[in-house]
């Protein structure tokens, strides 16, 4: 009997955070030393193999939700999202039995979902097909976002959650406490925990910034987003480090805005952490990845919460506000209050992000070992089956 295990985690690349998350696990998975081959498996690739999509309109479905995105158009969305969970609904069948034939031909031991929306067919098509293999949803939002987003009822599946309120949701629907599980926050990258200490005033003053100067760093994921350039222009006088992920025209017109402070325009890059350790706060949309990066690196945070507001984060901006994480601005047109404001009181701000202890990253492969383990105990009253012989 093998003892290597095959896990499959499941993302996709709307957003961005669904696949940083599973790259986050799959290196966890690794450095804990477990003994599993761990596949991601990109679900738009199973369910359109032939870039149908594409095709048809010249880009992957996912670049296009990504450029609404880094654009700002997200006013709708929530509507929309009601479209497509009918559309997923009114599909059902047939994507189970996509799903079924993926999961025949490739065999997983266990499958993680790191994505929304897409858990039942994904859940029952794997039941279906290969009884027992154990099927886990980890949210990467800090909360379900109700009905048919992340917690779904009636599913045979684990649920980790990253937040007392996704546990409470998780249990209300009805799921088994035993099957639901509380890690400490979302999962982020292990770099975060790696990162070593710099000397920040000297780091400042080689990269153009003032070493004494409150320092703010604008992030709004891979993409970007055209807001940065509305804050850079309410914020002349605040020192900045502006992240513009792939996004060459919003750092070339970031270039040119004049400013009275000091600025370090940055394009791509992976080293988001160096970056953020010579921040004192963070300015960005709430999302779930960033908002634990900032807080995990001692940064009090100003985000905004509006009908702009991707639907399932706005319980994030209320996790901001319970905890006294930071700012929540109804725009960022009042970003210079907000940043003059945090900046008073930055030191009660940054004692809060202390409290908020995320291990997550060490958490989440405990937790699958453990799972799958229970999967694979001969259960009493059932007959012994040989398992990969």
């Amino acid at each position: 009997m093998r003892t290597t295990r095959t896990v499959d985690l499941v993302y996709f690349n709307a957003g961005g955070g669904h696949r940083a998350s599973a790259l986050a696990l799959e290196s966890a998975i690794q450095r804990a030393g477990l003994p599993w081959t761990v596949r991601l498996v990109n679900l738009r690739e199973v369910l359109d193999p032939k870039d149908g999509f594409r095709r048809l309109t010249g880009m992957d479905p996912e670049d296009v939700y990504n450029k609404r995105l880094a654009r700002g158009w997200t006013l709708g969305l929530a509507q929309e999202l009601k479209l497509l969970q009918g559309m997923i609904r009114w599909c059902h069948t047939t994507l189970v039995r996509q799903l079924q034939q993926h999961w025949l031909a490739t065999e997983p031991d266990m499958v993680v979902s790191l994505i929304p929306n897409f858990n039942r067919p994904l859940c029952e098509a794997l039941a279906s097909t290969l009884p027992g293999v154990p099927y886990v949803t980890v949210l990467t939002d800090l909360a379900d976002h109700p009905p048919n987003f992340w917690i779904e009822e009636g599913l045979d599946q684990d649920l980790i959650c990253g937040s007392a309120k996704a546990v409470e949701q998780a249990l209300a629907a009805g799921h088994a406490p035993e099957r639901v599980h509380a890690s400490s926050g979302m999962i982020i990258r292990a770099s975060f925990y790696d990162e070593q200490p710099v000397d920040c005033r000297a780091e400042r003053a080689r990269l153009g910034l003032d070493p004494d100067r409150p320092t703010g760093i604008v992030l709004f994921g891979g993409q970007g987003s055209k807001a940065m350039l509305g804050i850079a222009k309410r914020l002349p006088d605040t020192q900045l480090i502006l992240a513009c992920g792939h996004n060459t025209k919003l750092a070339d017109a970031l270039r040119e805005l004049p400013a009275r402070a000091p600025r370090l325009v940055l394009g791509f890059t992976p080293d988001v952490p160096r970056y953020m350790a010579l921040a004192d706060f963070f300015i960005g949309k709430p999302g779930p990845g960033s908002l634990s990066e900032a807080v995990h690196m001692g940064l009090p945070v100003i985000v905004v919460r509006n009908r702009w507001t991707l639907p399932q984060e706005r319980y994030n901006t209320q996790w901001v506000r319970e905890h006294g994480l930071g700012m929540v601005c109804s725009s960022f047109t009042r970003v210079d209050e907000a940043a003059a404001g945090l900046i008073r009181h930055l030191d009660r701000y940054r004692s809060a992000t202390r409290k908020v202890q995320n291990r997550a990253v060490f958490e989440l492969p405990v937790m699958l070992e453990g799972i799958l383990s229970r999967a694979e105990r001969p259960q009493p009253g059932k007959p012994v089956t040989p398992v990969n012989l």
